[in-house]
């Protein structure tokens, strides 16, 4: 910045100010030093000038706080006929079924909406479904082109679990797999 502003006065021949800018340019600027870094703040000094501080680890008052403080894990929903929100909870686990598609760690399905190239890319994904990946596909395939009488598209990831179709389909996704008990 200084250097630019001495090469802008040699161009403009002003000598008064070549002076000026040479002794700013010699002596640093106290206030430019950076600020980010713990090196650059002033020592501590004297411990003995602060107060002893008692470190608690079960106070009563520490009840307060805690209840402000976010929970470590996703509380279980308490068991209801039926939800305000229309979520349903996983049934019981069976053995006899081909597939299984787990929840989240919110409870809730794994059926995604991703829309890409400003919209015109929308692909309703499915995660987390373990066993025959491939009758899942038929299943809902043969779902979603009987509700739409036209064929789809879809995309089968066998190794990280995931199925997609070419379009929106979230709500029948959802409601087959709610259907089914997962």
């Amino acid at each position: 910045m200084m250097a630019r502003a001495l090469f802008r006065s040699l161009q403009q021949n002003k000598p008064s100010n070549w002076s000026n800018l040479l002794r700013s340019a010699a002596a640093p600027n106290v206030d430019s030093v950076r600020q980010s870094s713990f090196r650059s703040s002033e020592p501590v000094g004297d411990l003995g000038q602060f107060p002893e501080v008692e470190v608690v680890r079960n106070p009563p008052e520490w009840k307060h706080v805690e209840r402000l403080l976010a929970p470590r894990i996703v509380p279980k929903p308490l068991a209801q006929a039926d939800y305000p929100s229309g979520w349903k909870p996983p049934m019981a686990a069976t053995v006899d079924k081909k597939y299984f598609v787990a929840r989240t760690k919110n409870f809730m399905l794994p059926v995604y909406l991703r829309r890409s190239f400003r919209g015109q890319r929308i692909v309703t994904a499915v995660r987390r479904i373990d066993g025959d990946i491939w009758l899942l596909e038929a299943e809902l395939r043969y779902l979603i082109e009987k509700k739409l009488n036209k064929q789809i598209i879809t995309r089968v990831n066998e190794m990280n679990g995931q199925i997609e179709f070419k379009g929106d389909f979230v709500t029948i996704v959802e409601g087959f797999l709610a259907e089914k008990g997962f």
